[in-house]
This record gives structure tokens, sequence and C-alpha cells, in this order.
């Protein structure tokens, strides 16, 4: 007999995947070192922006003297070099303006990140939801009434102090609580659809800037000629009393945002699946809006009317740090305050004799990057 060779079939190379626990593991640690090393140097990128800004203007001072007249000298020391001008310049007027600046962008740009979780829509801003409209509405009309009428008919007097009734700040908040009651009123049941809320945001926006111009209109020359150079947005004359307000409440409504955000972390994945875990995603949604007008009507009754931040730098934080809110909410606060101190870099030294409104600006840039969204998500 013929024998027969066997042949064993041969094993075929099957590579089992590695501990798919440890790339888990790997990526987690990967995503903490990338936004340590992105908010470190935002960080350090806003501490050159401040020194950097504060030599720039009509009398132009050195980095060194900059540094030297803030960290080393105080305000009111001689032993740097510098003259009582320069010092006056540096803590009394430039100091002042750029930290305004820095709370503005922060303020904004945190809100904007905040309304665009919440709705899950990249358009979502505090100016596309007409709550700086309001407030706008408000802020002017408080205006108005105290350029027409006595301001010492709406005060009143409480232990030797007196305290208006009547303050612009006070017309601000009323006008952001305004917008956002019309909001919902208009969206009516359909509140819960984002895209219904975000529509009856931007209806909202329009009526009430309608207003704003027909409260302008029936304005005398000086004070229309005010209202608008106010109404396109600027930190002249801010000084250190004007910052308390806005730092208070920034500072307050981050503690909220950030105590809030395993709840916003498990919006990010749609309505259902948070309201399945437990999420009360209607009524924190109505909150944080609330929060959010409350926050905007602040600063627009500091600076006026500055559009688009809101929109922009939540999206760029995304680009560099993910998706996860918790760092895009840091990432927002620092990014969003060097991105107004530049702004208002480039509003002064863009013309030679005047300074542009930082609203122009940031209307300019914000009208070119919601066309890129809107184009990417054409595309996608």
């Amino acid at each position: 007999m013929l024998s027969r060779k066997v042949t064993r079939p041969i094993a075929p190379n099957i590579s089992f995947p590695e501990n798919t626990n440890d790339d888990h593991y790997y990526a987690i640690q990967r995503g903490h070192a990338r936004f340590a090393i992105y908010f470190l140097a935002s960080v350090a990128f806003l501490f050159l922006s401040v020194f950097i800004a504060a030599g720039q203007g009509s009398i132009s001072l050195s980095f060194q003297d900059v540094f030297s007249g803030v960290l080393l000298c105080g305000e009111h020391s001689q032993t740097c070099g510098l003259t009582a001008v320069e010092q006056q310049i540096i803590w009394d007027i430039r100091l002042p303006r750029i930290f305004m600046a820095l709370l503005t962008g922060a303020g904004l740009s945190i809100t904007g990140a905040i309304l665009q979780s919440v709705t899950r829509n990249p358009l979502a801003d505090p100016y596309l939801f007409g709550i700086s409209s309001g407030a706008a509405l408000g802020a002017v009309v408080a205006m108005s009434l105290m350029a027409a009428l006595s301001a010492t008919v709406f005060s009143v007097s409480v232990v030797s102090v007196t305290i208006p009734i009547i303050s612009v700040t006070t017309g601000a908040l009323l006008g952001g609580a305004l917008s956002v009651f019309l909001m919902l009123l208009l969206a009516g049941k359909s509140a819960a659809q984002v895209d219904k809320l975000l529509l009856s945001g931007v209806a909202v926006s329009f009526m009430l800037s309608a207003f704003t111009s027909l409260v302008i209109y029936y304005s005398s020359p000086e004070t229309a000629t005010t209202l608008l150079f106010w109404l396109m947005g600027s930190f002249s004359g801010a000084d250190w009393g004007d910052l308390i307000l806005p730092l208070v409440i920034i500072s307050l409504g981050s503690c909220v945002f950030f105590l809030f955000g395993r709840w916003l972390l498990v919006m990010q994945s749609g309505e259902e699946s948070a309201i399945t875990l437990g999420v009360p995603v209607h009524q924190l949604r109505l909150g944080m809006l609330i929060l959010c007008s409350v926050i905007t009507a602040v600063l627009v009754a500091e600076v006026g009317g500055i559009g688009f931040v809101g929109l922009m730098i939540p999206h760029i934080c995304r680009l560099l740090v993910g998706a996860q809110i918790h760092r895009v909410l840091a990432m927002s606060l620092v990014v969003g305050g060097s991105f107004m101190i530049w702004v208002d870099i480039v509003a002064n030294s863009l013309l030679q004799d005047q300074v542009l409104p930082v609203g122009i600006v940031t209307s300019a840039l914000g009208s070119v990057f919601f066309f890129i969204i809107l184009k990417n998500r054409q595309a996608s």
C-alpha cells in the first residue's frame, strides 16, 4: 500500500489585539497632558498680552518699563525710572481697560460655550440668542431716561447712601430677562426643541434691535451719538470700580458652570440619554439660559454690544483640547480674555487718529467665522 502523507493545516497567523484597557488609559493620559500643555501656554500668553497691551497707546512704553512699573515698583513708586505721568497712564488708564477687556472676553466666551453645550448647536451664542440685544435695549432705555430727566428723581437715600433706582446695569439686566422670556414665550411648547429655541432667539434679537433703533431715533442728537458709539462696544473710560461687578458675576457664574459640568457633559450625548440618566434637561437648560443672560447683561452694561465672541472662542478651544466640557470652559476663560485684549489693541492701532469700536472688529471676524461654520456643516 502506498503511504499517503498527511499534511496538517497550517494555523493562520492571527494577531490578537492588545489590552484595550491600556490603550484607553494611555489615551486619557494623553488627553490630560494635551490639555495641561495648552492651558499653561494660554495662561502664559494671557500674561504676556497684558504687558504688551499696557505698553500700547499714544505714549509707547517698552515691555521692560511696563514690567517694572507693574510688578516691581508698584503704583506710586518712583524707583523704576518711570515718571509720575507714565505710572498714572499704566495704573489708572491702561490696566483697568485691559482687565475690562479680559473680563469681557472671558465672560462672553464661557457663556457661548454653555449655550452651545445645552442646546447642542454650534451656532449658539449670546448675540444670536437675543440676550445681547435685550440687554442693549434695556441699557439704552435707562441711559436715555437718565439723560432726559434728572438723575436725582430716580434715586433713594438709604443710611446716607444714594442708591439709583434707574441705572444702566439695572436696565441691561431687565432687558436680558425680557429677551429670555420672549424667546421662551415665542418658542412655546417647542421650547424643548433646540432648533425652534434658536430660531426664536434670532427673531427676538431682531425685534429688540428694532426697538433699540427706535429709542435712539427719538433721542436728542447728543444722546443718540453717545448711544450709537456705546452700542458698538468700547473699553474706553473703564476704571477699577467698574471691574468689581463683572468680576463677581463671572466668578460666581463660572463656579456654577463647573459645578454642573457633569450634567452638561451628559447632555452632550443627547437629551434622551441625559433624561434616562436622571438629568433634569429642561430645568438645567432654563437655569443656564438665565445665568448666561445675567452675565451678558452685566457685560453689556459696562462695555456695550460686542458680538460673536461667544461663537468663535468655544470652537477654537474645542479644536485645541477636545469637546470635554470642563476643559472647554477653562480654556474659554483664558483664550477669550487674550482674544479681547488683542482685539482692543487692533482697534486702538488700526486707525491713526481715532479709536475703532471693538464691536466692529469682532463682528468682522465673527461673520467670517460664522460663514466657515455653515460651510463645514453643509459639507458634513
